[in-house]
């Protein structure tokens, strides 16, 4: 018996966004609106977006001693998050400067702080296997998520979001099931050379990212909804049209449903399309956790 139906080892930030009416070129100073201070980061993200939807959900992570620490501490309790994990101290809270431009597209710059101090010797096997799926992304340190790979029980699944994308250590390669990319992180990853082969084909880049090493692929589009990629080959997953608002941390709301109804029991297909329709409903509202929809408004998608 699992004490939790997702462990998420990530990031945790403040988020500090500032709206504009586009952003700035190189050496260009623009005027944005009000900043406001979301708590965000992809580690905590994932945490509050599983809880919101009714998962049992816990967080290793890493904040600072200071206010941003506490914000992020409160909206996880406030969400339903196991916080025992969270570690205090080592180095300010990290910080997302993130700019939103009037169609909800985002560029965001990362200060890690607190979460570079993420250690692999943080990573704690008691921790791991109280999970049944254990989700993780790359604003830590990649010796970090390559120990939780090492540490994994038998058993356990492992999803990861290469974000920001890095090349990837085989070991880390093979034990992701799935691998979860949006189409930037795709190119990446593959390099140059490896999409020049397929151009603009998200289907060729799933193959090929197959071939690199995990067990499943998830690339995911937008509004036009993801494909999955496992051995019995590529499939389409639609979303659902919605006005977007601000797409700020829609991804991780993805993710972190595809990992929760995978460790139900879900066939990879079926996971993808109800993350899709969970990062859908996750767009219609500005900030990223305090975007995250429950399971009654992800149904009423549907509706």
């Amino acid at each position: 018996m699992y004490d939790y139906d997702l462990l998420v080892v990530g990031s945790a930030n403040a988020d500090l966004v500032v709206g504009v009416e586009r952003r700035p070129g190189a050496g260009e100073t623009v005027l944005g609106g009000d900043l406001a201070v979301h708590p965000g980061g992809k580690g905590a993200n994932q945490a509050v977006a599983a809880a919101r939807l009714g998962a049992r959900t816990a967080l290793l992570a890493r904040v600072g001693d200071d206010g941003h620490g506490r914000l992020l501490l409160d909206s996880l309790r406030s969400a339903g998050v196991d916080t025992s994990a969270v570690l205090t101290g080592g180095a300010p809270t990290g910080v997302a400067l993130i700019t939103v431009d009037p169609s909800g597209d985002n560029s965001i710059v990362v200060s890690p702080g607190a979460n570079a101090r993420l250690t692999e010797d943080d990573v704690r096997a008691e921790v791991l296997g109280a999970a049944r799926v254990v989700s993780a992304q790359l604003e830590i340190p990649p010796a970090t998520v390559a120990a939780v790979v090492r540490a994994l029980p038998e058993g356990t699944r492992f999803v990861l979001n290469p974000s920001p994308p890095r090349p990837l250590p085989a070991e880390v390669l093979a034990a992701c099931d799935p691998l979860v990319v949006n189409e930037h992180e795709a190119r990446v990853l593959l390099g140059d050379s490896e999409t020049g082969g397929t151009g603009d084909d998200p289907a060729g880049w799933a193959r090929r990212l197959l071939a690199l090493g995990p067990r499943s692929v998830v690339v995911t589009l937008g509004a036009k909804g993801a494909l999955v990629c496992d051995a019995s080959g590529v499939r389409a997953v639609p979303s659902v049209a919605v006005d977007a608002v601000d797409t700020t941390g829609a991804g991780d709301a993805f993710t972190a449903a595809l990992a929760w109804r995978l460790g139900a029991g879900e066939e990879l297909p079926v996971a993808a399309a109800y993350a899709a329709r969970v990062g859908a409903a996750a767009v219609t509202r500005r900030g990223a956790q305090e975007s995250y929809p429950t399971a009654a408004e992800v149904a009423a998608l549907d509706a």
